[in-house]
């Protein structure tokens, strides 16, 4: 399970090291994509596979799914973890993140997250999130 937050920085490439505890479950080859709330997605190969399942299966006719089928695919691309631990975050996902040197990498299960410190920072502050009211709101999704 992916799990954990890590600070790291980028290197002049725009090259990340992938934080050990997470290299075994994400794999040396895996896929990083725009990802929700400014932030990148990180997927295994075999959850990669599972997710693309999940978004064949959203209608073609319906606008919305299209453009969200569009946002995770249009800028998906695979990632190689180097003999140094490092992996290549290509230029327009570190654009779309906002991502110069320091980031935050995150483990949320089946995916890693990939911040930009300062907007992680942000996101992740008692004034934005609010542990009680997140619980409130799971009962609607049955947890």
């Amino acid at each position: 399970m992916l799990i954990g937050e890590y600070e790291h920085s980028l290197d002049a490439k725009g090259r990340l090291i992938m934080p050990a505890k997470l290299r075994s479950d994400i794999g040396d080859r895996f896929i990083i994509t725009k990802g929700l709330d400014g932030c990148l997605f990180g997927f295994s190969q075999s959850e990669w596979t599972n997710f693309e399942e999940k978004l064949k299966t959203l209608p073609l006719t319906n606008k919305n799914a299209r453009d969200f089928v569009r946002f995770f695919l249009s800028g998906a691309t695979e990632c190689e973890i180097d003999k140094q631990g490092r992996f290549l975050i290509a230029n327009n996902l570190r654009e779309y993140a906002n991502m110069e040197k320091e980031v935050i990498i995150i483990g949320v299960g089946t995916r890693i997250e990939i911040w930009n410190r300062e907007k992680w920072n942000k996101y992740n502050s008692d004034e934005n999130i609010s542990a009680d009211s997140i619980a409130e709101n799971m009962t609607m999704l049955g947890i």
